[in-house]
């Protein structure tokens, strides 16, 4: 299970977790989506895991899509010269991650813990469950408790 760059994935008893490691707001990319569909697909492979934790180290959960990638600058700049349409090619690739994590037949607790905007709300909501995880120096649970009502 050493093959993730961007995620930490261990096995404890009957539980998968799953830990995204790009601090301090884990700003998301194909490859992170990817690593985390992979994981997860490893965890439905093994008998022994029953359900998977997705956490995250820093400040925040997942603070959406990494806009600073140069890969993606780049990307942008050739599709503002010709169709717009020519640039939704790596978006129809993330797409096809999201899938792969919907598909996971086991249940995902969500542990977020500070923002999780855009596609981190995605991934968080992804999950069978979420729960707000309190970590040193973020705020009280009773704070998180309106995005708990937002899930359901």
């Amino acid at each position: 299970m050493s093959k993730y760059t961007d995620i930490g994935v261990e096995k404890t008893g009957h539980v998968g977790t799953i830990e995204i490691r790009r601090p301090p707001l884990n700003f998301f990319d194909i490859s992170l989506i990817n690593q985390i569909a992979d994981a997860l697909e490893e965890f439905d492979r093994d008998i022994e895991i029953r359900s998977s934790v997705l956490a995250a180290q820093g400040k925040a959960f997942c603070a959406g899509a990494n806009f600073n990638d140069p890969a993606r600058q780049e990307q942008e700049a050739r599709a503002a010269k010709g169709d717009p349409a020519d640039g939704l090619g790596p978006i129809n690739h993330l797409y096809i991650q999201a899938v792969r994590i919907f598909r996971n037949k086991k249940p995902i607790v969500a542990a977020v813990h500070g923002a999780a905007i855009g596609g981190g709300l995605g991934l968080a909501v992804a999950a069978d469950f979420a729960s707000p995880a309190r970590r040193r120096g973020s705020p009280p649970i009773s704070q998180n408790s309106v995005f708990i009502r937002v899930l359901g």
